[in-house]
């Protein structure tokens, strides 16, 4: 890259530098714990409601996990996952909602191409990649948990 392409770059990041504004960090961080966080105390007020009908913890836990499923795809539906997700960022990403944000927002995303070729093929575009890397992620970690407990011969 000769010289006078390298001044013309750093002359044009300089420009855009100024002309960019500031990111208000505090301000997302702050958004993204609120959101987070209601999601979080709802999910904690349905365990500790399931906790009560279901006989074991686990059950518990799976029904509270199917739940906030069901909310976070309702949610999508109706629009209101998209203002959390511009408000609260990764607050509302991270959670188990966000993955069903994804999903459902992929599935309505595709349903003009009909229901199979559409919505349900498309819909597993995203999530695929994280259901693979999930279940393979849990599949090394009891490999290595069961190596250490001796469970190998």
């Amino acid at each position: 890259m000769d010289p006078k392409t390298k001044a013309e770059q750093k002359k044009y990041q300089e420009l855009v530098k100024g002309h960019s504004k500031k990111t208000p960090i505090l301000k997302h961080v702050v958004l993204a714990f609120l959101i987070g966080g209601s999601i979080c105390l709802i999910g904690q007020i349905a365990l500790n409601y399931f906790s009560t009908v279901e006989r074991t913890q686990g059950e518990a836990a799976a029904t509270t996990l199917a739940f906030m499923i069901f909310l976070g795809a309702m949610a999508t539906g109706f629009g209101v996952y998209d203002i959390l997700g511009e408000i609260g960022g990764a607050g509302a990403a991270i959670p188990i909602t966000g993955f069903a944000n994804t999903v459902v927002a992929s599935a309505m995303e595709f349903r003009r191409e009909g229901f199979l070729l559409g919505m349900a093929a498309k819909m597993f575009v995203i999530a695929g990649p994280v259901l693979v890397y999930g279940i393979l992620a849990g599949f090394l970690v009891t490999l290595i948990k069961a190596s250490l407990l001796g469970l190998f011969p």
